[in-house]
């Protein structure tokens, strides 16, 4: 709802980890110059925080912008085919719930595109994302029970504070990896909280 001021629950946004995705891309590919910001609207904030972070990087971002509400399989195509045409180097996956049910999707037109990709969430990763760095799912839900145990033992929402992501995970996918002919830096790998093999 436009405007409304959240005053309980827990927060999914990741508007600071913009650069911290940007170094761990460039990390497995130090040479892309030219990164491709799949977005849409509701994510209009990350967006521009991973262009700050991308300025202070000297990396050039390709916007791949795709339509505010339901996301259609040929919206994706199209935006993949705007990186090809703007020659990007890899992608960043901008967190937004609209992408969320189709990261199978765009994991797998990543790798046809042959574009290394970090994603927001674990679950691209084990989706058949290459990387992703964001915070925990299971610490997520572990925390959403404890808010959903609080109100069902008469907690007025409105007495819950407002709870940032606590736990980051970096999860790596060398299978995709290895499809795309990547090496990943053993120094990378060992920061992993997770190695898919």
């Amino acid at each position: 709802m436009a405007g409304a001021v959240i005053k309980a629950g827990l927060s999914a946004m990741q508007m600071d980890l913009g650069e911290k995705r940007l170094e761990i891309l460039r990390e497995i590919v130090p040479s892309a110059s030219r990164v491709a910001a799949l977005w849409a609207p509701p994510a209009m904030l990350q967006l521009r925080a991973v262009q700050a972070a991308a300025q202070v990087l000297g990396v050039k971002i390709i916007e791949l912008q795709v339509a505010q509400e339901g996301v259609q399989p040929n919206d994706l195509d199209h935006a993949f085919e705007i990186a090809r045409q703007n020659r990007a180097d890899a992608l960043i996956v901008i967190s937004t719930a609209l992408f969320f049910g189709l990261r199978a999707r765009i994991a797998d037109l990543a790798l046809q595109y042959r574009l290394p990709a970090i994603y927001p969430l674990p679950s691209y990763a084990y989706s058949g994302g290459l990387v992703s760095y964001g915070q925990s799912d299971t610490d997520y839900y572990r925390r959403a029970a404890i808010y959903v145990d609080k109100i069902l033992k008469g907690t007025k929402p409105q007495d819950l504070p407002v709870e940032q992501p606590m736990k980051f995970e970096l999860v790596i996918n060398l299978k995709t990896a290895k499809a795309l002919g990547l090496e990943v830096p053993p120094i990378l790998l060992a920061r992993a909280d997770e190695v898919i093999e």
